[in-house]
Order: structure tokens, then sequence, then C-alpha cells
């Protein structure tokens, strides 16, 4: 007799195959990190394709897989390059998306290789290992954050026309559980940074990260869909698990890069 599983049954079975082989790649760095990367790209780009085109893989979207795909494997060798392929992805895939859909086309390939690009980028630092772990705990705290606080608060919401579930409680919520997530896990890896700069970076890339998930929400709701697929049970696409962490992602990468500059350490 088959049994049904409720929807939160499905994304923890989910979340429980999915996490292990993720850490791993994060554990054990290159070759397998950016393998990793590699295949979400080729996932994501098959994701935004299909979701600017009406459902269809077309042209356009071979274009967005291959270009983007290009980009990361030239990262090591050539970031100029690399750039040159987002940018030749953005206009190739618009100029072969429907009309209505262009703009939108356009931003695949950025939306998708820059954020993967800075956590390449993130692992291969002296300290990456435990830096994109830490980055990992922090988004999985906003999101238990969020959600806890905006069951159990409720209230206002954060951005009814996009998300009518997502509220400033939750956010609240999110930005706490991120910051001492931030101090706690930062504390147990060595970060010689201040407990209150932890904290504070933890809070922030939790505001970026639901600005991360409030866009994909909002792309979804232009093209009329409700997960970009059924790639993960429970959980919907790849991109509907990972939006937070794009933009978190990217964020961090960028933060890093000024810390290098300014001869910060963690």
């Amino acid at each position: 007799m088959a049994i049904a599983l409720s929807s939160l049954s499905l994304r923890v079975i989910s979340a429980l195959v999915l996490a292990p082989p993720v850490l791993l790649a994060v554990w054990h760095g290159s070759p397998y990190f950016e393998g990793m990367a590699l295949l979400a790209a080729a996932l994501m780009a098959w994701e935004w394709s299909r979701l600017v085109c009406n459902g269809a893989f077309t042209s356009s979207g071979i274009a967005l897989v291959l270009t983007c795909l290009a980009a990361l494997a030239m990262l090591p060798f050539s970031p100029v390059v690399a750039l040159f392929f987002v940018i030749l992805g953005g206009l190739v895939s618009s100029l072969m998306a429907p009309a209505g859909a262009r703009g939108w086309a356009a931003l695949g390939a950025p939306y998708i290789v820059l954020p993967l690009a800075a956590l390449v980028m993130l692992r291969e630092a002296d300290n990456g290992q435990s830096l994109v772990i830490w980055l990992l705990l922090i988004v999985w705290a906003t999101d238990i954050g969020a959600y806890a606080a905006g069951r159990a608060i409720g209230g206002p919401l954060l951005a009814p026309a996009i998300s009518p579930k997502k509220t400033w409680a939750g956010l609240l919520g999110g930005m706490l559980s991120a910051g001492l997530t931030a101090i706690l896990t930062g504390m147990a890896f060595g970060f010689t940074t201040q407990a209150v700069t932890l904290g504070g970076i933890g809070a922030v890339l939790a505001v970026v990260a639901q600005g991360g998930d409030l866009f994909e929400s909002q792309a979804k709701r232009r093209f009329g869909v409700k997960d970009s697929s059924q790639l993960i049970p429970g959980h919907g696409g790849l991109l509907d698990r990972v939006d937070g962490l794009l933009a978190a992602g990217f964020a961090l990468g960028l933060y890093h890069l000024v810390a290098i500059e300014r001869g910060w350490t963690w």
C-alpha cells in the first residue's frame, strides 16, 4: 500500500538526501566543489530558461546552459574570459527568448554564474572550507529563524505583492538567528573577527538572502509558475532551494574581496 507523504516530510527527506553530498564537496574542495558548481549551473540555467520561456527548453536555454558552463570552466584560467561568456550568455539567450521575456532571459547568466563564481572563490581561500560552511549555516539559520518567527508572531507582510507569506517578524527572526549563528560558529571555526562584526555580517547576509528569495519569487510571479521545476520533491526546483544562498554567497564574496584588499582577517 502506498504511503502518502506530507509536504514537510518530503522537504525533510530531500534535505537529508541532498545535504551530505553538498557538505562533502565543500569539505574536500577541488575538484569536487567546482564539479558541483558546474552541475548546479547547468540545472539552474535549464530551470531559468524554462521559467522565462513558458516551460519550454529552447535554443535560448541551450545558449544559457553552454555559456554558463563555459564561464565557470574558464574562471580558474581567465576571469576576463569568464566574464565575456557571462555577457555573451545574457545577450544570446535574450535575443533567442520570446519578446516579452528578453529582459528576464538576459539576467539568467549573471544571476547564475556570478554567485557560483563567488562561492568557488570563497572555497579557494586559505580558510575556504570554514568560510563556505559558515555561509551555509547562516543561510540555513535564516530560513529556520524566519519560518519560526513568522509562524509564531505573524504580523504585517514583508512584500505582499511578491510573497504572501513572508512577514517583517520573519525577517527579524531570520536576522537574529543568522547573527547568533554567525557569532557562535565563527568562534567555533577560530575566526578572530570581533563577535559584533560577525553578528552584523550574519544579520546583513540574512537580509540579502531574503532579498534573493524575493527576487526569484518575483520572477515566478511574473511568469505565473509556482516552482522553478520539480527536481527536488517537497522543495520544487534547485533555484527555489538556493535563491537565498546565491544572493548571500555573492555578497559574502564581495565582502571577502574588500577584506583582502584592506588586510582584514577572519
